[in-house]
């Protein structure tokens, strides 16, 4: 496996401090670490340029990048700027977007979380119009790919969308702190009141091969049972090579799905042993 990372800004040969423990890890496994530029392929024509450092023999058919957020956009030139150099990422492009944005996994998991609805762009007649759709009641705001949820009362809670001028201030004010980092459209989800804190389970191919707490819970919040039966019927379906999916327990006691992402720009938490999480994740 080659594990992709990206680069110290102010040390362009030196991995990012947050990954760098990766990079041992892998290295230490014997797998190869390479870097890439994520500011560079954060800009438009920049891909090349953010691949620039990645050189190999032959051709490699399993790379695995563990970074920061890219757009699909983004990771789409991402992706043609490395075959171009013989590597073949793991996940390409079509399943990244699939991923990352709840469009494309909502569908096969709507039975497992929160009744969701959206719109194609940021339009007030078409937000309206998903908030006519959900009726009445709280909702979470988001957009294809993030929520706002540290600012959760100016921009990311709705407390009834049947008040459509109070729900589009929120809507607006979500507009505003997301800017240029907004994705393809608002998203209002149906508010479900959950108990304690999220859990990360971490899928390859369709299989859970790790939990872990999600990395803005309590450290020392102990892992609970979870039975991953309806996931499991349903996460192979998507046909994902590399995801993650974030439960909570609701108040009645039902596991929910909150969030599926692909697992290559997941956190890991820190309480999680670098190596142990590649030998979880990292045959592909």
């Amino acid at each position: 496996m080659l594990l992709l990372l990206p680069s110290d800004p102010l040390h362009p040969r030196r991995p990012d401090e947050h990954f760098s423990d990766e990079g041992t890890a892998a290295r230490n496994l014997g797998h190869q670490v390479m870097l890439v530029d994520h500011d560079a392929l954060c800009r438009a024509d920049g891909a090349a340029e953010g691949v620039a450092r990645v050189s190999v023999e032959g051709s490699v058919s399993d790379a695995l990048y563990r970074g920061w957020m890219l757009r699909s956009d983004q990771y789409a030139a991402f992706e043609e700027a490395l075959a171009k150099r013989g590597v073949t990422l793991r996940t390409n492009a079509r399943q990244y977007q699939q991923a990352h944005e709840l469009p494309g996994w909502y569908a096969p998991l709507a039975s497992v979380t929160p009744e969701s609805v959206w719109t194609r762009g940021s339009s007030s007649d078409d937000f309206r119009a998903i908030c006519r759709q959900l009726g009445s009641g709280p909702a979470v705001l988001r957009d294809y790919s993030k929520s706002m949820k540290h600012y959760w009362h100016e921009a990311a809670f709705i407390q009834d969308v049947a008040n459509e001028d109070a729900a589009w201030r929120i809507a607006q004010r979500f507009l505003e702190l997301r800017d240029d980092a907004f994705v393809g459209g608002f998203v209002l989800r149906r508010f479900e009141s959950l108990r304690a804190d999220e859990i990360r389970t971490w899928w390859v191919d369709g299989a859970c091969v790790l939990q872990t707490p999600h990395p803005d819970s309590r450290a020392d919040a102990p892992l609970p049972e979870i039975d991953l039966g309806a996931l499991a019927k349903r996460i192979p379906n998507l046909r994902l090579p590399f995801v993650t999916v974030d439960l909570a327990l609701r108040d009645d006691g039902v596991w929910r799905v909150i969030e599926l992402g692909d697992g290559q720009v997941s956190d890991r938490p820190r309480t999680t042993p670098a190596e142990a999480f590649l030998r979880a994740v990292g045959s592909g």
